[in-house]
């Protein structure tokens, strides 16, 4: 049977013309496959039920799980990544761009020595303040993002939070999108996601979907269908290559001892 022509944004990248649009942090979600399908290429498997409207996917060794559920509040989690010791969050106007950055990371290598993150946003124009109970917090220069170490007044317990929020001109805020991270999470995750966050490249969006279009800037003259399809394949492959290095580097050695080893270990056994 042949399958029926219905239009959804699943056509994407041929089916609307793109903008180059900036500054990425305020462009909107863009397309969630730039996270899964990266995922999908670095062996991540698909569990989701396929007649629920969510995307449930896997790490092979079952380690790290991806959940995205859409969701009708603006204040919920779309999506929720997790392990056996920590999770992160993400709102579901969190451009897929820079989750990916979060994401991109679970498929690499972890570096030996945990980097701090901190310098990544100051390089970028971020102020960045810690007080005496050790909170932390970065402002980017917009004055409407921040990310932030932090414990309530009555716990010990830090957790991250990412938050874009617009003034309502009553005083109020109203959010635009927020990641929240488990202070357990890897600091090369967090690092990953914060360089991709000051990222001063611009994103493919189309005209119509970003949610403040008076907070960005779109140019058409960005890549256009075959462009992007390319750019993205490229991406599954760099995708597919880290995971199998990561894979390889995890790996425990199963090559037997060298022979001018072994004989040392014997000589000294017989002294």
């Amino acid at each position: 049977m042949s399958r029926p022509y219905i239009a959804t944004q699943a056509d994407d990248p041929w089916s609307r013309i793109w903008f180059d649009t900036t500054p990425r942090h305020l462009a909107g979600p863009g397309d969630p496959r730039h996270v899964t399908q990266a995922l999908r290429a670095g062996g991540w498997k698909n569990f989701g039920d396929p007649d629920f409207p969510h995307v449930v996917l896997a790490s092979p060794d079952y380690r790290h799980t991806l959940v995205l559920e859409p969701t009708p509040d603006p204040y919920g989690s779309w999506w929720r990544i997790s392990s056996r010791h920590w999770h992160a969050a993400f709102g579901g106007n969190t451009p897929a761009e820079i989750i990916a950055g979060f994401t991109d990371a679970l498929l690499r290598t972890a570096p030996e020595a945990e980097p701090d993150l901190w310098p990544t946003l100051q390089a970028a124009g971020w102020t960045y303040e810690r007080d005496e109970r050790g909170n932390e917090k970065a402002h980017h220069p917009d004055g409407i993002t921040t990310m932030e170490r932090s414990a309530t007044l009555t716990s010990d317990y830090f957790s991250w939070k990412t938050e874009v929020a617009l003034p309502t001109g009553l005083g109020g805020h109203q959010r635009l999108w927020h990641a929240y991270f488990d202070d357990r999470t890897p600091r090369h995750l967090l690092t990953g996601f914060a360089t991709a966050l000051v990222a001063p490249e611009p994103v493919p969006r189309g005209h119509y979907d970003v949610p403040h279009g008076h907070l960005v800037t779109q140019v058409e003259c960005g890549a256009q269908g075959e462009q992007l399809a390319s750019a993205h394949e490229a991406r599954l492959k760099a995708s597919r290559s880290a995971a199998r290095k990561a894979r390889r580097s995890a790996a425990p050695s199963t090559r037997p001892p060298a022979p001018a080893a072994e004989a040392t270990t014997s000589t000294a056994r017989s002294r």
